[in-house]
């Protein structure tokens, strides 16, 4: 028996793929009207959290933030039976999964950090990615069956709280990367550029292949062999926002990284690669 805590579009997907494996799965909300809505899929529904966790030998959440992981578990806690796994999939802070880990250890259970890369349908299909990491004895016990919830199980190894900050290194570069379209289509406004033109662009020509490398050549130190010098670089984003701001058009993110890029062309590295701007990140 599990129970799975939160019922927003993730939690009740992830809810649905379990019973479609066979699973019986006791469900909570703390609108009490979600989790009642999953009966109609098979789930047990209870308007009290500790009542949904009684009997269940697996607890999985998939709530908002570190404050309501800790105020639901604390509630929960006098339905817990001995031996009861906590699986949360939420969204946290590194010291909080680490905090965590150690409380419950300290009252005998066994709480793993498993925060994901997966959308709703991905939850439902049982696709994406689910970090972990921490102790090892419990990540290879749960290995076989977190596998069969997602397409990919990455284990970061034994450092407790590793897999949270690695969740949030992900958003954190799925942010800028939205913001960064946000930029572009915001200045093919300026220029009347239709939004059909700009994703004929990026269908024939995607950027996002060159990641990898992107990444090595930031990291690795050698910026004095550019393939795009710094100042070139800085000279285009001047281009960007005159267009813009001859529109009348806000560019959110790029006055930002102009702002970078005028920090290091004063510090000498205008000739190099304009990827130098990442220097002070490592």
């Amino acid at each position: 028996m599990k129970a799975f805590l939160g019922m927003g579009l993730l939690g009740s997907n992830f809810v649905k793929a379990l019973m479609n494996k066979g699973e019986n799965v006791q469900v909570w909300n703390r609108t009490y009207s979600r989790a009642k809505e999953m009966e109609q899929y098979g789930a047990r529904a209870f308007s009290e959290v500790a009542d949904a966790v009684r009997g269940v030998d697996i607890i999985h959440l998939t709530l908002r933030d570190d404050a309501s992981v800790d105020d639901v578990l604390q509630k929960a806690r006098p339905g817990f039976s001995a031996g009861v796994i906590i699986v949360d999939h939420t969204t946290t802070t590194k010291s909080g999964a680490i905090k965590r880990t150690l409380e419950w250890e300290q009252q005998g259970f066994i709480y793993q950090h498993a925060p994901v890369f997966m959308g709703p349908i991905n939850a439902l299909q049982s696709t994406g990615f689910m970090l972990v990491s921490g102790n090892q004895a419990v990540v290879n016990k749960l290995e076989p069956y977190l596998s069969k919830m997602t397409g990919q199980l990455i284990n970061f190894g034994d450092e407790t709280g590793k897999a949270a900050a690695m969740k949030l290194i992900g958003n954190c570069f799925l942010v800028a990367f939205t913001a960064g379209l946000a930029d572009a289509l915001a200045l093919g406004k300026a220029m009347s550029i239709p939004v059909s033109d700009i994703a004929t662009l990026f269908a024939s020509w995607n950027p996002g292949t060159s990641l990898q490398a992107r990444l090595r050549r930031m990291t690795e130190g050698d910026y004095d062999k550019p393939s795009w010098e710094l100042n070139m670089a800085r000279k285009d984003t001047g281009l960007f926002l005159e267009a813009a701001q001859q529109a009348s058009v806000n560019l959110t993110s790029i006055p930002a990284i102009a702002s970078l890029m005028d920090e290091w062309i004063t510090k000498g590295y205008g000739k190099h690669d304009w990827t130098v701007i990442a220097k002070g990140s490592l």
